[in-house]
């Protein structure tokens, strides 16, 4: 069976979130430990359109979580959990909901793991002055820096061409004095 017919079994052919039975799609959980369908959850295009873009949430929508939020599905709380984080900061029956939740302690992990790569990703890479730098953008650095591991010291105002962005976004890969090395972004000014 495929991991589609598994949850549409599972949830009686509805939103495990909301409970609409219109326009249903299956949404792997970021940072699942796999990708089974105990990873995935059934969701119709508001919550899925919600869960993805933070700037269109209506929270009102979410109350449904009240309902979801003690649901037997793991993949289920866990974005029960993240969305009513989310919440949170602006609703304070979403705060009173989070705080009543019960899960294990390997499921708080997951949830915490989505929360903490959703806002890696929401971080930009700006330069000392808060400017956006993107890749290939040439920066010069603002003050001295050691180079870890050696003996160079990359001095203020050194010109690095061409910059790649990393994983981290408070970093940025470049060439400074004839070696590649990785600079805190907060140290470089866009030229």
């Amino acid at each position: 069976m495929t991991i589609e017919n598994i949850l549409k079994q599972r949830s009686e052919s509805k939103c495990e979130l909301c409970s609409s039975d219109s326009n249903l799609s299956v949404y792997e959980v970021p940072a699942s430990p796999d990708q089974t369908a105990g990873c995935c959850v059934m969701v119709c295009d508001t919550c899925r359109g919600q869960i993805e873009d933070a700037d269109t949430v209506e929270a009102n929508h979410w109350r449904c979580l009240n309902d979801s939020m003690w649901s037997q599905t793991p993949a289920v709380q866990i974005v029960s959990y993240r969305m009513l984080n989310r919440l949170a900061t602006s609703e304070s029956w979403a705060q009173d909901l989070k705080d009543m939740m019960y899960m294990e302690e390997d499921m708080v992990e997951w949830a915490e793991k989505g929360i903490a790569l959703e806002e890696l990703e929401s971080i930009q890479t700006v330069d000392v002055n808060g400017t956006p730098l993107q890749a290939g953008d040439n920066v010069t650095v603002i003050k001295d820096l050691p180079v870890k591991g050696s003996s160079l010291v990359v001095k203020q105002g050194t010109a690095v061409r061409g910059i790649r962005m990393n994983d981290n976004p408070l970093h940025i890969s470049g060439k400074a004095a004839g070696t590649t090395m990785v600079l805190i972004a907060a140290y470089c000014k866009k030229m």
